[in-house]
C-alpha cells in the first residue's frame, strides 16, 4: 500500500502492510532545502508515530545545527583497486604462481593506484604504470604481465577494464644464451667452494628444473639407485620425472645421508630456502664470470639462473636428443615450447647446407 500521511504528526507517514504490520518514515527538509525521506521503524519493532515523530524532531535540530544526519547513507562506498584485488587473490588457490603475483602487484601496483576507486582509474593511469616501468628498465615481458594481472583483477570484478585498449610492449627478450661444456666447467668450479650453490647448480644443469623446483626438491624425492627424482612444477603445477647423471649421484648420496625424509635438499632442513638467498649469491658469480660488460638490459644474451634450464635443454639438443624426450624433461606442455631447440641438433641440416657448394 501507499504511504499515508499522519492525521496527527507533520512529516510522518504510515504503511499499512498486507502482514497487518505498519512502517514508520518521515520526512524533512535538508540542509540544501531537499526534501529527505527516513525510514524510522515498524510497529512490531516497537516504533509509534510519537517516537516518529520524536525521531523526526532530532533530525530537525541536527539540521538547524548545520548537520546533515543522513550524510552516512547518501555517501557512497568507494570501491578502491586493493578491495578488488583482494576478491582477485581471495579467489585463487594461493599457490607458488600466484604468490608471485601477489608480489607484482604489491610492488608496482598498489603503491601508486592501490587506494584509488576503481571508478577513476582511467587508461591514462595504466598508461603512466606501463611508463614508469619502462623508466625503471623492466623488461617487456614483466610489463606486460603486470599489465595482464591488473587487467584480470578488473575482470574478475566484473567492472569496466581501463586495461583493454593498452598496447602491449614487443617482447624481444626472448633467452638465446646457454653456457658451452667448458663454460659449465668454469661455473661448477667457481661453485665447488659453498656447499649449497655447488648442489644447485648441480640439480640445475642436471635436471633443468627452474629456480623454485630445486628449491623444493625433498630427500624424499630422490630415488638415489635409479638416478630418478620427482619434480614439482610450480608454474603451471603438477609433477615429473627428472634423472641426475652419476656424478651428482654421488654427491647426493653424500648430502642426503643425515637428512629426513622431508627435508629440502637445497639447505638441508625442513625449512624452504628462500629464492632470493640463490639469487643474490649466484647473481654475483654468473655476472662476473659470463655477463662483464653487456648492458643490464640485454635479456638475450645475458646469463641469469634461469639460462641454466636453458642450458640444460639445449646441450640434449646438441648430443642429438629428441625434441619430444628434452619436452618431457622439461616439462613443457606444447611442443612448440621445445621446438626453439630444434635449431641446435645435429641432423638441424647445418653440414648438409655448409658443404652444399664446396
Amino acid at each position: 500500500m501507499a504511504r499515508i500521511k499522519s492525521k496527527k504528526y507533520t512529516g510522518i507517514y504510515l504503511n499499512h502492510l498486507e502482514n497487518g504490520d505498519v512502517t514508520y518514515y518521515a520526512n524533512y527538509k535538508d540542509r540544501d532545502g531537499k526534501k529527505a525521506w527516513f525510514t524510522v521503524g515498524k510497529k512490531s519493532q516497537g516504533i509509534t508515530e510519537i517516537f516518529a515523530n520524536n525521531k523526526r524532531n532530532e533530525l530537525l535540530n541536527q539540521v538547524r545545527l548545520g548537520v546533515d544526519p543522513l550524510a552516512h547513507k547518501k555517501r557512497k562506498k568507494i570501491v578502491t583497486l586493493n578491495d578488488i584485488a583482494d576478491k582477485y587473490f581471495d579467489d585463487k588457490y594461493l599457490n607458488k604462481a600466484n604468490s608471485k603475483q601477489l608480489g607484482r602487484y604489491n610492488l608496482h601496483i598498489k603503491p601508486t593506484l592501490g587506494d584509488k576507486s576503481i571508478d577513476q582509474i582511467t587508461h591514462d593511469d595504466i598508461n603512466r604504470l606501463q611508463r614508469s616501468l619502462i623508466n625503471a628498465q623492466k623488461a617487456p615481458k614483466t610489463i606486460n604481465g603486470i599489465i595482464q594481472l591488473l587487467g584480470a583483477i578488473f575482470n574478475n570484478s566484473k567492472v569496466p577494464n581501463p586495461c583493454k585498449e593498452i598496447k602491449k610492449l614487443k617482447e624481444n627478450d626472448r633467452r638465446e644464451r646457454y653456457l658451452t661444456r667448458d663454460e659449465v666447467n668454469i661455473l661448477f668450479e667457481n661453485v665447488k667452494d659453498d656447499p649449497t650453490l655447488n648442489l644447485f647448480v648441480h640439480l640445475a644443469l642436471n635436471t633443468g628444473g627452474r629456480l623454485e623446483t630445486i628449491l623444493h626438491i625433498q630427500k624424499k624425492d630422490i630415488n638415489i639407485s635409479n638416478g630418478s627424482l620427482i619434480l614439482h612444477d610450480l608454474k603451471s603445477g603438477g609433477t615429473y620425472t627428472g634423472f641426475v647423471g652419476e656424478h651428482l649421484k654421488d654427491i647426493l648420496s653424500s648430502v642426503l645421508r643425515n637428512m629426513k625424509l622431508n627435508d629440502y635438499v637445497i639447505g638441508g632442513n625442513e625449512t624452504l630456502t628462500p629464492s632470493r638467498t640463490i639469487q643474490r649469491h649466484l647473481k654475483r658469480i654468473l655476472d662476473r664470470l659470463f655477463n662483464n660488460g653487456l648492458d643490464s638490459r640485454d635479456a638475450k644474451n645475458r646469463v641469469v639462473i634461469h639460462t641454466l634450464r636453458h642450458t640444460f635443454a639445449s646441450q640434449l639438443a646438441i648430443n642429438g636428443v629428441s625434441l619430444f624426450i628434452i619436452q618431457k624433461l622439461l616439462n613443457h606442455k606444447d611442443i612448440t615450447h621445445t621446438q626453439r631447440y630444434s635449431k641446435l641438433a645435429p641432423d638441424s641440416g647445418h653440414d648438409a647446407v655448409k658443404s652444399l657448394f664446396v
